[in-house]
């Protein structure tokens, strides 16, 4: 399909609202549930530790963006991370949405550890909507040489772990295939298979160490939708790293395939060169998912995109270079002459999508500088 004139793009942003919230394993094909894991993935960024009160904002700025799972920390991991993720599971948790019902699901991460899963499970019961995602690697390199297990072994403590968890009360359990994305397809159908059996409601696609092109990782999760027994009765997230700068394409590149769920960081942030980016994926699919996209769409008010944006920038220390797309100080300022002279004409020849929908208001900051060119 051809995209959107820009300026009809413009105008499609105009008009495009929050819609209703749509809770978790509905029936529309086309909704595309928002996983962030800021908190969790994002803290993992060398000197982004934050403090429980800190943990509380952002999760709050979260909830106003819409997110549909905010995973809030990994409880096992540290007494504090524990108290960060039951504190946001009390209070986020239960903020429900009077008019439209919303109200995030909170997540904990968890090893196929039955103390790790318990510890979980303590963290986030409190919150309307609790999850535990376990993951495991599933990937030879990591089976054979951090877990020294074999894949008879790693299928036991996945599906085991799955069906522990769901015997604690929790109803929504999510399975992580660490490094799936190096993983052997065939053994992925397999283990997928038994942790569907065994009671996950959704199944994570991995490219932990940032390895695949867009084109790989969509034939990743074609192929899983295609081999998988169960799999058309759960949701497929994909949590894509950026080690080669590729994690936002590969995730869109995932939900074309028919991931539903995308796993995403404020800013990108996160392990080693960063995750994909709620915002790049997001902003992509409301400019570009009426046509690139057949139609696929988030539930983000995407106006409290800069405000999130600036507060993790702060609660964390890690500021965002002026180039970053979306977000960045320099997004949606012109120098070049060329460019000014098609900016006071028209706004659309040079901008595909307006700053007050990302939450600024165009100013003096914004717009024309004076500069070489």
């Amino acid at each position: 399909m051809s995209p959107l004139p820009l300026s009809a793009a413009a105008n499609h942003l105009r008009r495009v609202r929050r819609p209703e919230y749509i809770p978790n394993r509905i029936s529309d094909p086309n909704y595309v549930r928002v996983f962030d894991t800021t908190l969790r993935d994002g803290e993992q960024s060398p000197g982004a530790a934050m403090q429980t009160e800190q943990k509380l904002l952002i999760a709050r700025k979260l909830a106003e963006l819409g997110v549909d799972v905010i995973e809030a920390g990994f409880p096992a991991a540290s007494a504090a991370d524990f108290e960060a993720v039951k504190a946001i599971a009390e209070t986020v948790g239960n903020d429900v949405d009077e008019e439209t019902g919303y109200v995030p699901v909170i997540c904990g991460l968890s090893r196929c550890r039955k103390d790790d899963v318990e510890a979980a499970w303590e963290a986030v019961k409190h919150a309307k909507r609790p999850r535990i995602h376990v993951f495991i690697s599933t990937s030879d390199i990591h089976m054979e040489h951090k877990l020294r297990k074999t894949r008879e072994e790693v299928i036991q403590m996945a599906s085991s772990m799955i069906r522990f968890a769901r015997s604690l009360g929790c109803a929504d359990v999510e399975f992580g295939a660490e490094d799936a994305g190096r993983s052997e397809k065939g053994f992925m159908y397999k283990i997928l298979e038994e942790v569907i059996k065994a009671g996950a409601s959704t199944v994570n696609i991995a490219d932990t160490v940032g390895i695949n092109t867009p084109d790989e990782f969509g034939e990743l999760i074609s192929d899983i939708k295609a081999n998988t027994p169960g799999i058309d009765d759960v949701i497929i997230s994909t949590h894509c790293q950026n080690d080669l700068g590729l994690a936002t394409a590969n995730t869109l590149s995932g939900t074309s395939a028919g991931a539903r769920q995308v796993e995403v960081t404020i800013n990108g942030i996160g392990e080693r060169g960063g995750n994909a980016s709620l915002e790049e994926v997001v902003m992509t699919l409301k400019c570009k998912g009426e046509h690139a996209f057949c139609g696929l769409y988030t539930g983000i008010d995407t106006r409290h995109i800069v405000p999130a944006s600036k507060l993790v920038e702060e609660h964390t220390g890690l500021h965002v270079q002026p180039h970053k797309a979306i977000v960045g100080a320099n997004a949606f300022v012109h120098e070049s002459g060329i460019h000014q002279d098609g900016m006071l004409k028209n706004k659309s020849t040079y901008e595909i999508m307006l700053p007050e929908d990302v939450g600024l208001e165009r100013s003096q900051e914004l717009g024309i500088v004076l500069g070489k060119l």
